[in-house]
């Protein structure tokens, strides 16, 4: 399983369970976020459901973050997402 380098990940309970289920734990590299695909995808998600917003509550705010992950599988190819996504991926946070 590739993992990043969350510390939770890294805990003695997780590592054991990975053994005792023949999982092996494979870590991508410190400081290296450009290297993990998924993270090409936070940058977009923050600019499409919180930057310039207000949610009054996590409700609000759940309901634009799956409003924008229908919309964004819909449009998978669109413009916009493939330039966010190329900005983070030079720019990563």
């Amino acid at each position: 399983m590739i993992l990043d380098n969350l510390s939770a990940t890294k805990a003695p309970d997780i590592r054991r369970s990975a053994e005792k289920n023949k999982v092996e734990l494979r870590f991508t590299p410190t400081y290296a976020s450009w290297a993990n695909p998924i993270e090409a995808h936070f940058g977009p998600l923050r600019q499409f459901t919180i930057a310039n917003s207000h949610h009054p509550d996590h409700t609000v705010q759940t309901r634009a973050l799956h409003a924008y992950l229908r919309w964004r599988n819909a449009n998978a190819r669109h413009r916009d997402v493939l330039a966010a996504e190329r900005r983070e991926r030079a720019h990563p946070q």
